[in-house]
């Protein structure tokens, strides 16, 4: 109960300058607080989140709270039954504090949300809030989604571990879809140990989301090693930090000299030939499905949706079924060829975004350091690794092979004790 009460005191403090918040459930926490509380005292424990005050990127539905997606009044919905993730959190224990913001159905219009180490930048997107809400510790643990690069990067710009696991691995369903078969449900914490205990909540098979996955669910928490796991085998894609902000490229060489040096192998890895052109067919890809799951609005509604997605739907309506299938097995092929170099190592290390968070809120940064591995479905994790000139968090992405969510946190794990980031945004 203290620690609902303590976290919706700061929410009131902070919320101002943060602008995080869409719908904050006062008394529905407290009461479940309470519950919680009381539950404690006569020995019971309802499950490994007992307690824990959770915030929900605004397109997970949650039973008597509107979902509306970041769009207007036609959006808006009522639902009477949670999200299977929600539902797998409240049984779990978590107490469900509300909603954040969320770009426009979680394309690229920017919410009114800062960054909260400081709101003249972007919190980055689409999970916004979610990222901004754990970053300005208003809340520990929040459920975001990434299609392209809507968990990673706003982890990055706000200082924090943003996860997605392999695509199909957590379910979608009672989620407003973006692309179905780039979408992943994602989770934004401040340590590594906090998204493997998310993961084992979270993961396994829906059948109310055809796209999960029946593939055994590991125990993440013991992949973690409890501090004594093997120093990892890490492949560097150098030519994806050569193509980061200078400064930033700087700081991930950096870091990779001192994980050799602590004892990681680190390989050279050089992109698969199926990379070039992946972008463009992951925005066809994207585009065509949203186009298929705003149709029966988009027509007659368009003048009431932002510029961004609106453009990003006309074009998806023009996509011929030919490109749309061409760009389906491009993105396959670069699944299939980056499966055995990912077998290699635990974890392949990239940068999660170019640089720090881009000074205004017109813009969610870039996404193209993420991109690849959602459009592949592959696991995929942003660690906090230092801090800029300007003093905004830095970070590095680790990528692993699919459905290894186990090693990839291990080696996260052991990335992240080295590194060692305690830093925090001003209160």
């Amino acid at each position: 109960m203290e620690w609902t009460e303590a976290l919706l005191e700061r929410i009131d403090k902070l919320e101002p300058a943060v602008k995080a918040w869409v719908h904050l459930d006062r008394e529905g926490a407290r009461r479940t607080a309470r519950e919680r509380a009381a539950q404690a005292a006569g020995g019971a424990v309802v499950g490994p989140l007992h307690g824990v005050p959770v915030a929900l990127k605004d397109i997970f539905d949650v039973a008597g709270m509107p979902t509306r997606a970041g769009a207007k009044a036609f959006a808006h919905r009522q639902p009477d039954t949670d999200a299977t993730s929600v539902a797998r959190l409240r049984a779990a224990g978590a107490v469900i504090l509300g909603k954040v913001t969320t770009t426009t159905f979680a394309l690229m219009d920017p919410s009114p949300t800062g960054n909260p180490w400081n709101p003249a930048h972007t919190p980055g997107g689409s999970s916004s809030g979610s990222a901004a809400a754990v970053g300005a510790r208003m809340a520990p643990l929040a459920l975001g989604s990434q299609t392209v690069g809507s968990v990673l990067r706003p982890a990055a710009y706000c200082g924090v571990v943003g996860f997605k696991p392999t695509h199909g691995r957590i379910s979608a369903a009672g989620v407003v879809p973006l692309s179905w078969s780039n979408d992943h449900v994602g989770i934004l914490v401040r340590a590594v140990e906090d998204a493997a205990l998310a993961l084992q909540i979270l993961a396994g098979p829906d059948r109310a989301d055809p796209l999960t996955v029946s593939h055994p669910v590991d125990d993440y928490l013991a992949g973690l090693g409890g501090g004594s796991a093997p120093a990892p085998r890490i492949g560097v894609l150098r030519a994806l930090i050569e193509r980061a902000a200078p400064e930033n490229a700087e700081h991930l060489t950096e870091v990779t000299r001192r994980l050799s040096a602590a004892g990681a192998t680190l390989g050279e890895v050089v992109l698969p030939a199926s990379f070039a052109g992946l972008h463009d067919s992951g925005q066809v890809v994207v585009r065509a499905e949203a186009a298929a799951y705003h149709a029966p609005n988009f027509p007659r509604l368009a003048e009431e949706y932002p510029p961004k997605i609106r453009e990003a739907l006309t074009v998806g309506q023009g996509i011929r079924a030919v490109d749309f299938l061409a760009a389906r097995s491009h993105l396959r092929r670069f699944r299939d060829e980056m499966a055995s170099i990912a077998l290699r190592y635990d974890a392949l290390l990239t940068p999660t975004a170019p640089g720090p968070a881009p000074r205004g809120l017109e813009s969610t940064g870039d996404p193209y350091f993420c991109a690849p591995w959602s459009h592949a479905g592959m696991p995929a994790i942003a660690l906090p690794s230092g801090l800029s000139r300007d003093g905004l968090p830095l970070s590095l992405q680790l990528v692993g092979s699919a459905f290894a969510e186990a090693r990839l946190l291990g080696a996260a794990a052991w990335c992240e004790s080295l590194l060692d980031f305690r830093e925090a945004p001003r209160a």
